[in-house]
């Protein structure tokens, strides 16, 4: 693969895309179905998509685990939501519904609500537990070195 190229998985059909790095930022799109391959919200994880998503990512992916009924999960979505939109085509943000795919959770060891994840090609390199601010989340991400 060329070392410019990098993979971005599609999060409406879960195509494996070659985009060149230095055109992430030109709102690329599916080559198999159209769609932009960022749009400024979370992608929704699923026993379907995850590890597609999750494995075949050239770029880190960040996983809110949450589930309708907490309080700080409701609370951590609109932070999320920003996030999204700010370092998106970056990185990738997800959200992990732990009562809909508890077979995720428990695989991911899942424990307490919202955990965040951070994976690079597939391989586990952060989590935290807890709502948080923007803020604290961005310098979490910088901690991680996700983001420079």
């Amino acid at each position: 693969m060329n070392p410019s190229l990098i993979e971005i998985v599609c999060p409406h059909c879960t195509a494996i895309n070659r985009v060149a790095e230095e055109k992430l930022d030109d709102h690329p799109h599916c080559g198999k179905c159209h769609q932009t391959l960022f749009d400024g919200r979370p992608t929704p994880l699923n026993e379907t998509n995850f590890d597609t998503l999750v494995n075949r990512s050239s770029i880190p992916v960040v996983v809110d685990c949450w589930a309708a009924w907490c309080g700080p999960c409701r609370m951590f979505a609109p932070v999320l939501e920003q996030a999204t939109q700010q370092f998106e085509p970056r990185l990738r943000f997800a959200k992990l519904d732990t009562e809909a795919n508890p077979g995720i959770a428990t695989r991911l060891g899942i424990r307490s609500i919202p955990t965040l994840l951070a994976f690079r090609m597939g391989q586990e390199v952060a989590r935290m537990s807890g709502a948080m601010p923007l803020s604290q989340f961005t310098s979490w991400l910088r901690q991680q070195g996700l983001l420079t």
